[in-house]
């Protein structure tokens, strides 16, 4: 497996903390459409099918930390 390149990296970490592609676009500068091409590409790197398993894969192999990972206080009192 190639490891992501850091703007792949940087994607799929917003990606990771429930941002759509079109939030991901207006905070890089970029169109949704570029964002859904880098996000393909880094989907491919990581043999991943989809946004969730390309998340589980960075996280098990290491590409993203799970400190990366920001759960929003409401989620985290419900899960406690």
């Amino acid at each position: 497996m190639k490891p992501l390149t850091r703007r792949q990296r940087e994607v799929l970490v917003l990606a990771a903390n429930g941002n759509s592609n079109a939030q991901i676009a207006a905070w890089r500068g970029v169109t949704p459409h570029s964002v859904g091409e880098i996000l393909t590409a880094a989907y491919r790197r990581l043999g991943a099918a989809d946004r969730a398993q390309a998340v589980a894969i960075a996280l098990a192999v290491g590409e993203i930390g799970v400190h990366q990972i920001h759960i929003p206080d409401q989620q985290r009192e419900a899960a406690a």
